[in-house]
């Protein structure tokens, strides 16, 4: 019998790793896509998820595909300004989106490799509520226990800071999917995680408490 695998897309050549696995003998890949994938399908990065997920279903084993949302880590980001004790600086500080604690992910990836039910089935995974960034930084604020000086930029700011880090292909993205080009899918709380983990999904509140360490 072959064993589980757990897949996060491309720290190689997904086709050399999906061969190499399935001559390995492994029957079940769980791969850890992007919602982007089904909510802005026109970005580059969505469609670079769209082909990984392709490649696996042609792969010939099983498989389960996670589409999750922003992840909670992406704010180390901001972990230096507020180390420094400067202000954090964010465009779109009003988009709320259900950013998703990494834990989440890996409950959710778990139940699907070791229970019944789950093979050819795709997830899309989100959090429990809508945070927007200035809701994320009071809540490390919070977590730290003192307050962390916070002010919107706009998004060609943003981008300048982006691109020299990412490229500029890249910057668009996360900033079309972080407020520039968002819509009622991508903004959708879903119930996916408690539904295949028993378990409610964790909060922003929790990651930042959890992480706090990450900002001092």
């Amino acid at each position: 019998m072959g064993s589980p695998s757990l897949h996060v897309s491309r720290p190689g050549s997904d086709a050399d790793i999906l061969a190499a696995a399935r001559q390995a003998g492994v029957e079940h890949v769980v791969l850890v896509s992007s919602i982007t994938v089904q909510t802005n399908p026109h970005l580059g990065p969505a469609g670079e998820n769209l082909v990984v997920e392709q490649l696996l279903k042609a792969s010939g084993m099983a498989w389960t595909i996670l589409r999750p949302t922003q992840f909670a880590s992406n704010t180390p980001m901001w972990a230096a300004s507020i180390r420094s004790r400067e202000t954090v600086h964010a465009p779109y500080t009003e988009t709320a989106l259900p950013t998703i604690h990494p834990a989440d992910i890996a409950s959710v990836a778990r139940v699907a490799l070791t229970e019944p039910g789950h093979r050819g089935r795709t997830y899309a995974l989100t959090g429990p509520e809508p945070v927007t960034a200035r809701h994320q930084v009071e809540a490390i604020a919070t977590a730290l226990g003192r307050e962390v000086p916070f002010a919107e930029i706009s998004r060609g700011q943003a981008r300048a800071q982006m691109a020299a880090v990412f490229g500029p292909e890249a910057a668009d993205a996360v900033l079309d999917v972080t407020g520039g080009d968002v819509n009622h899918e991508l903004l959708m709380v879903r119930e996916t995680v408690s539904q295949v983990t028993g378990t409610p999904a964790r909060s922003f509140q929790q990651w930042a408490s959890e992480n706090a360490h990450a900002f001092r």
